[in-house]
């Protein structure tokens, strides 16, 4: 039996920014959406199954749009983010209506996800050299039996929108493992990046070659046990901001460094990252794919 190389992508975020559902915003010449791409990509690459990290409430229109055209391709299955699932004892504040973060999305395949996996947003275009290397990394990490995660990490250059600022976790490298993360605010500015932390320190500019993190990430399965062990802990830190906080996959990535010793390699990649971060973005997200179909990169009927 042919062991799971397994794909979860977190989609259960609300999109605020674009004012709507822009996971399954068609980016394609058929409809197709940014996440038909990634999982396109991710089964070229050699992986065969999916995980959808979705509410409860998107299931059907999520299993009637991509997990029905591509149920044939790939093993597909969905667990639910749900703001209820706490630690005994914990009450829920009233009005909280927000996902507890990108941590606890990743919590929701306690149970179900027992292999190695990578994981990715929803709504980003990775580029499939980004799904072959975590591929490469896995089967390598496996064969030589390395206690290590990885993250794939993008030039900053190639990850920016002409339509304002994005989130990015700047990367602090050491050889080729990540010493830290910090999340800031990137822009280009004056013919500069700059990138602006988003714990209020102070701004700084980045090299267009600089690393930077796309939340795509390589794990092993115990980063589960890791992060529902220490849910009740954040959520303590966090008594006075209970309203707001979010318990987010690269600080606890982070935690585990400096707690555990965790190595955690960053793979590089030439791939260039679209998005549809403003509704402005979408123009020139269908350009590029229409670029990449002329290419011969992908076909015209993805799912044909």
């Amino acid at each position: 039996m042919n062991k799971n190389r397994t794909l979860v992508i977190m989609a259960a975020g609300m999109g605020s920014r674009f004012g709507g559902l822009k996971q399954i915003e068609p980016v394609g010449p058929n409809g197709e959406f940014i996440i038909d791409y990634s999982i396109y990509d991710a089964i070229k690459a050699g992986f065969n199954r999916v995980v959808f990290i979705i509410k409860e409430e998107n299931f059907d229109i999520f299993k009637e749009t991509v997990g029905n055209r591509i149920a044939n391709q790939i093993k597909v299955d969905y667990v639910f983010q749900r703001i209820e699932d706490v630690p005994a004892g914990f009450h829920i504040p009233e009005g909280r209506v927000k996902p507890w973060g990108t941590s606890h999305a990743i919590m929701s395949c306690c149970g179900i996800v027992n292999e190695d996996f990578i994981v990715i947003n929803s709504d980003d275009f990775y580029g499939r050299d980004a799904f072959i290397k975590a591929y490469q990394f896995l089967e390598y990490r496996e064969r030589m039996n390395l206690k290590e995660y990885a993250i794939i990490g993008y030039k900053v250059a190639n990850t920016l929108t002409e339509n304002g600022s994005v989130k990015r976790g700047v990367c602090e490298l050491e050889g080729d493992y990540l010493k830290a993360i910090i999340e800031s605010k990137v822009e280009k500015e004056d013919g500069k990046i700059k990138a602006s932390p988003l714990d209020g320190s102070n701004s700084f500019v980045v090299d267009p070659d600089s690393c930077v993190s796309m939340n795509f990430f390589a794990f092993t399965p115990d980063i589960l046990d890791y992060l529902k062990n220490n849910f009740a802990k954040f959520l303590e830190n966090n008594k006075d901001n209970i309203d707001k906080c979010e318990y987010l996959l690269p600080e606890s990535v982070f935690a585990k460094i400096k707690e555990e010793g965790m190595k955690v390699k960053v793979v590089p990649t030439t791939a260039k990252w679209y998005g549809v971060t403003y509704k402005e973005d979408k123009e020139s997200v269908v350009t590029a794919i229409k670029n990449m179909i002329d290419s011969g990169e992908y076909p015209q009927e993805l799912w044909k």
